[in-house]
């Protein structure tokens, strides 16, 4: 029986396990599949983390993480999690192996993956010059012209990142403002290599056997631009992992809203007693890597006091 089962090894997972553990939990697992760090480790570009002065990748800002929170006794368990449940006061944790763990508090920290935009030639492009990360991809088009479709901070942070690789950057939006930060704005707006085109949608992607060779772009005019790019990047937003709260007749273990986010209140607790929520896939979550690790903070010093 484990003291606490954290589904997701990424800042908030983390986090979680490091105030578990230092709090006196003896027999804490970390349930996350791959490398912990989580979906910022492919970020290219962090300078609002506080404490780090210098501009960092991801990568870099979460590589120490897992040491420090596993000094105090924090278990990673590389496994994936396929459902929590509960049955009386015990939660079952089946992982994909088949195997079953009993815990007796569970916080889910499973984050969100990037939306896709449902755009012709997505899907079938998709890692052929389609891709969700300027970091991972943006290498392979050094000194060529690329497109970025979205609107928000980490669009406008990849396409200031893409700039630095690639001869152009066309900047798609469907709107004519921003939602990202307005310093990232104004970089953006500054950059000599990104064209903004905006009021627009991507209304295609095209390519052969060797991949994407142009996107179609159409404005609100009904006029439609033909962009000879090799890859476009796209940032349209975040959809909430939140699969390992289904349960086998399809609802879920506890209230989510209408898009799907855990509902939870300010300690980070569902409507499941024991059972917690930290990070993107809670509702009004800031989306922010200080703010999930917040939220793994004051999620597991809940079940340490539940504990005493």
């Amino acid at each position: 029986m484990l003291d606490l089962a954290i589904i997701g090894g990424g800042p908030a997972g983390l986090t979680a396990g490091l105030y578990a553990t230092r709090g006196g939990l003896k027999n804490v697992v970390m349930y996350e599949k791959g490398l912990p760090g989580g979906q910022i480790t492919q970020s290219s570009e962090i300078e609002n983390y506080p404490g780090i002065k210098e501009v960092v990748t991801g990568m870099e800002l979460m590589e120490p993480w897992p040491e420090q929170c596993m000094r105090f006794g924090l278990k990673h368990e590389m496994a994936e999690v396929k459902r929590v449940s509960k049955e009386g006061e015990t939660f079952k944790v089946l992982l994909a192996d088949g195997n079953v763990v009993d815990a007796k508090s569970v916080i889910v920290c499973t984050g969100s993956t990037p939306k896709r935009a449902g755009v012709k030639g997505e899907e079938e492009f998709y890692g052929r010059g389609v891709s969700n990360c300027a970091t991972c991809d943006g290498f392979f088009y050094k000194d060529k012209e690329v497109a970025v479709l979205g609107g928000g901070d980490t669009a406008l942070e990849e396409a200031l990142y893409l700039a630095n690789i690639c001869s152009k950057v066309y900047l798609i939006h469907r709107r004519d403002t921003f939602r990202a930060a307005p310093s990232t704005v104004e970089k953006v707006k500054n950059n000599p290599k990104i064209s903004l085109i905006l009021n627009s949608t991507v209304k295609e992607i095209y390519g052969d056997a060797s991949g994407v060779n142009g996107v179609l772009v159409e404005n609100k005019s009904g006029e439609v631009i033909d962009l000879k790019v090799p890859g476009i990047f796209i940032f349209v937003g975040m959809n909430v992992n939140n699969e390992v709260l289904k349960q086998e007749d399809g609802s879920f273990l506890c209230d989510v809203n209408e898009w799907g986010e855990v509902v939870v209140d300010i300690s980070m607790r569902t409507s499941v007693e024991g059972l917690y929520a930290a990070g993107d896939i809670r509702i009004e979550a800031p989306k922010q890597v200080v703010c999930a690790a917040g939220d793994g903070a004051t999620a597991a010093l809940q079940v340490v006091a539940k504990s005493l």
